[in-house]
């Protein structure tokens, strides 16, 4: 029964490419666009700002002509498939998925021909999918503004990647694909509580935005980033710390100890205590009027 479900929602989803291209193509199509204009626009100006002794460092290594390794490229993408255009856009198909019966007031027709529990783990199931449809084409994107990168600047490609680079790869990558389902968890507990899909879009944003500000507004209390309280309060600055546990080097070995612990009992409180909510809740909902 939960197959079927997640059949249906499947077919539901891909019918409805409005949501499809907000979520998952337009911030890689958005990426590409602004990578080859920076880029043009730095080859235009490029004698100019080698001349330059003010020039930023960072800026001058994009002016490089060595050797741009496409394996590196993928490894550094992988560690911001969660960034915050990612997570704002994918939440749009998400809040489209968790409330759209709400707003068709189409529950009443398809709650009687499986459970309700099914019903909320096949949406979860296509939202899940739909992440790792956004993430793999933000890694499509990295690797066309590679390509226009060395184009531009006529650089020589390689592509190498060590054994513990593609271990990397796939943790960043898994790592990026969790922090994404979990922000998409308040927006499913948000459509079962208010059955809105203006809910289930903005009050994700609202939480995101205040989470951003959570160390700004305890560090004068006394309370460190790293502490039990902030890292509890903040799933982002939990996925930084991780991401830096997973590069490695000096930045993880600065890293206090047990912050990863903190870090990933976070991860997991945002993420199953709002499906525990939601599933809970819709177990005792009315849906009589949807």
């Amino acid at each position: 029964m939960l197959v079927d479900a997640i059949r249906a929602e499947g077919f539901r989803l891909m019918k409805n490419r409005t949501a499809l291209f907000w979520s998952a193509l337009f911030v890689p199509i958005l990426s590409v666009a602004i990578a080859a204009l920076t880029n043009f626009v730095l080859k235009g100006s490029e004698t100019k700002l080698l001349g330059d002794d003010k020039v930023p460092a960072e800026l001058t290594d994009m002016l490089a002509r060595g050797t741009l390794d496409m394996g590196e490229a993928l490894v550094s993408a992988a560690g911001s498939l969660a960034n915050p255009l990612v997570l704002s856009f994918v939440l749009i198909g998400a809040a489209t998925i968790y409330a759209g019966d709400y707003r068709w007031e189409t529950w009443r027709l398809i709650s009687a021909r499986n459970s309700r529990s099914n019903l909320i783990l096949a949406k979860l199931g296509i939202v899940t999918g739909l992440a790792l449809a956004a993430m793999a084409f933000m890694l499509v994107g990295s690797v066309i503004e590679g390509l226009i990168k060395a184009a531009v600047f006529e650089r020589t490609l390689a592509f190498t990647l060590s054994g513990d680079q593609v271990g990397q790869f796939f943790a960043l990558t898994g790592l990026s694909w969790l922090r994404i389902v979990q922000f998409t968890m308040i927006s499913l507990l948000a459509a079962v509580f208010t059955r809105s899909l203006l809910a289930a879009l903005f009050i994700p944003l609202v939480v995101g935005v205040a989470q951003f500000f959570t160390p700004q507004i305890l560090m004068p209390m006394g309370v460190m980033p790293d502490a039990w309280l902030a890292m509890l309060l903040n799933p982002a600055g939990a996925t930084d710390a991780l991401q830096a546990v997973i590069a490695g080097g000096p930045a993880a070995a600065a890293l206090p100890a047990g912050l990863a612990l903190k870090a990933w009992i976070s991860l997991g409180l945002w993420t199953l205590v709002p499906l525990a909510g939601a599933l809970t809740w819709f177990q005792r909902q009315d849906l009589s009027r949807e």
